[in-house]
């Protein structure tokens, strides 16, 4: 199955970003810097493009001059049922750390449990699952 690629802009700090990402999600980081691609439109350690492929694949980069950042308004980056359950709150909790919990992951009416939470970075999270039998 095909879906887009999330691709985040950051202000200068997509090398940390990108990093705490992978301790999130597990997975394999490459970093490349503007000095790497010959590019003169930033300053040359700054991150050109950045991939993180595992369980979770998010790419990024550090603006370049004129650039706009990430702002996220009406967006979650949804994780609904994509792990076992404990990986799911082991994840929420790491996401949470220096972020923001909007909402618990917890017990909600519909039976399922869900949180959400925007991190230190401004990624804004839905994660959640279906319980299973008891």
């Amino acid at each position: 199955m095909m879906a887009p690629q999330i691709y985040v802009t950051f202000p200068g700090t997509a090398r940390e970003a990108l990093g705490f990402y992978a301790v999130v999600f597990g997975g394999e980081l490459s970093l490349h810097t503007y000095e790497d691609f010959g590019r003169t439109d930033g300053p040359p350690h700054s991150i050109a493009h950045g991939v993180l492929e595992g369980a979770v694949a998010l790419m990024g980069s550090d603006a370049a001059a004129g650039e706009k950042i990430v702002r996220l308004e009406g967006v979650r980056l949804s994780l609904l049922g994509t792990a076992e359950p404990v990986v799911l709150h082991e994840r929420f909790n790491k996401l949470a750390v220096g972020g923001r919990v909007v909402d618990d992951l917890a017990p909600k009416p519909w039976g399922a449990l869900d949180g959400q939470v925007v991190d230190r970075f401004g990624l804004h999270w839905l994660i959640g699952y279906e319980p299973g039998p008891d």
